[in-house]
């Protein structure tokens, strides 16, 4: 790679005057890591990678690169899949990370509410809410390394969305440094303020085109006293629609998780990630990963679900289940499903998909894109996995064994098969991973355009020279 432009004289000794030594880093091997995304599939280049430590920090580093005209790159934790905390291949643009900035400013019980710095890890933020017997509900695979501010600039799932709602129902406030520079403090606990536009959402979901979130107000709930979790084999993604509707009929709100994963997922696993097991003796097409989660303590939680998997027996929705006795039972469950990106990502190149579809479709999804993309390809193989529970599935293309071809050249073709059956099924090309720099150009195809003129004229108000993190989301 060849070294990116240096930053001017001026604009070094500012920056360094702002944040120090510690918070300006040009070196090119201090700058690699950052420069690539988790799939290695984005690479860019950067003048410089500028860490503040402070709001008042941000604020000043944001007016100064604004005022020289440098394009602005915020980055978190930096897992983002879809290219969104990568600069582009210029390398005049300084990426701007919030990782120092990782402090709980407050936590107030009565309120049920926790203030956090962007820079806090999630699994950092769930561990606090736990040790004030609290409970944060956003889990996802990345949790040991994925930040506040990355969860809130993408709008992240994971796992327990059925029954908590993605990152924008956990976030009651916000703070933003704007690109020019200015702070917006909204840092407001409140679950009713009904004074105007409620500007907050504007940067959630974002990916960091609009501002820089630098802290959050973030809900916390009752922590689960009991939880009852179960692997259950089906059929088909039909039979596992019919039985999470049976089960949330029998649980209620208890049902938190309900994740589906095709067979071949399994496999992938079984070879790639040493220790895994098969905790069925027989494969099965299908597997729903059932999770309930009660405030009560007892064991009444682990008998309704069996009394739920067994009434749905009896209705032919499921050919086997396996109820964890235990939490290392329940961990060794839901590694089988947490390790499926891994064991792909081992397995080799593939063209990903996380798109959503109204629950009742998910069968029709994955029947469709099947059908098409083996008309268009023969051979090629799929994997379908993901939040059957909100109509999030992960789908994915693998191309023929054997197949010297580079795949990802067939990207284009291989999306828009995808994204034509997602769009005719009333869904959306971007369900929990952002739009970043993969599906920028995808985007105005599957968007209404009144939703894309309304969307720049929102850019436009809030960064009208098109610093903040450019050539993202919205094509220039």
């Amino acid at each position: 790679m060849d070294d990116a432009p240096a930053l001017s004289a001026p604009l070094a000794d500012g920056l360094l005057a702002i944040v120090g030594e510690r918070g300006l880093v040009t070196a090119a091997e201090d700058l690699a890591p950052h420069l690539v995304d988790w799939r290695g599939q984005f690479r860019g280049r950067a003048a410089a990678l500028v860490k503040p430590a402070s709001t008042d920090e941000m604020s000043r580093v944001v007016a100064l690169l604004a005022g020289a005209g440098v394009g602005i790159v915020p980055q978190a934790g930096n897992t983002s899949l879809c290219g969104a905390s990568v600069p582009d291949a210029s390398g005049a643009q300084v990426i701007v990370n919030v990782s120092r900035m990782n402090r709980v400013r407050a936590i107030d019980l009565d309120n049920d509410t926790i203030t956090v710095e962007a820079g806090c890890i999630l699994a950092d933020l769930q561990r606090v809410a736990a040790e004030s017997d609290r409970f944060f509900p956003l889990s996802l695979a990345a949790e040991g390394s994925c930040e506040v501010g990355g969860n809130i600039s993408t709008n992240a799932g994971g796992t327990q969305v059925l029954r908590y709602g993605n990152m924008r129902e956990q976030v009651l406030g916000l703070e933003v440094v704007l690109p020019d520079g200015r702070v917006w403090d909204g840092l407001r606990g409140l679950r009713k303020d009904n004074t105007g536009y409620d500007l907050k959402h504007l940067f959630i979901g974002a990916e960091g085109t609009l501002g820089i979130v630098t802290a959050a107000v973030l809900k916390l709930y009752p922590k689960p006293r009991a939880i009852a979790t179960a692997l259950v084999a089906v059929a088909d993604p039909s039979t596992a629609v019919a039985l999470l509707g049976r089960l949330r009929a029998a649980c209620g709100e208890r049902v938190t998780g309900f994740e589906l994963m095709a067979r071949v997922c399994f496999d992938l696993v079984f070879r790639h990630i040493p220790g895994s097991r098969d905790p069925f003796g027989e494969p099965h097409p299908w597997y729903a990963l059932v999770e309930l989660f009660d405030s009560t303590e007892g064991p009444g939680l682990a008998g309704l679900l069996e009394e739920a998997l067994g009434d749905a027996a009896e209705a032919g929705l499921l050919r086997d289940a396996v109820v964890a006795a235990s939490e290392a039972q329940r961990q060794a469950l839901w590694a089988l499903r947490e390790n499926i990106s891994d064991a792909q990502k081992i397995e080799g190149v593939s063209v990903k998909h996380d798109v959503s579809v109204p629950v009742s479709r998910t069968a029709e999804l994955v029947a469709e894109c099947d059908r098409a993309l083996e008309a268009a390809f023969p051979g090629i193989r799929t994997i379908a996995f993901g939040h059957v529970g909100d109509g999030n599935l992960h789908y994915n293309a693998f191309p023929p064994p054997g197949d010297a071809h580079d795949f990802l050249a067939w990207s284009p073709q291989v999306n828009r098969v995808v994204y034509d059956v997602v769009r005719r099924l009333g869904g959306s090309i971007s369900a929990e991973h952002g739009i970043g720099a993969l599906k920028r150009d995808e985007l105005p195809h599957y968007k209404a355009a009144l939703e894309l003129d309304l969307m720049r004229a929102v850019k436009r108000a809030l960064d009208p020279r098109g610093l903040m993190n450019p050539g993202k989301v919205l094509q220039p």
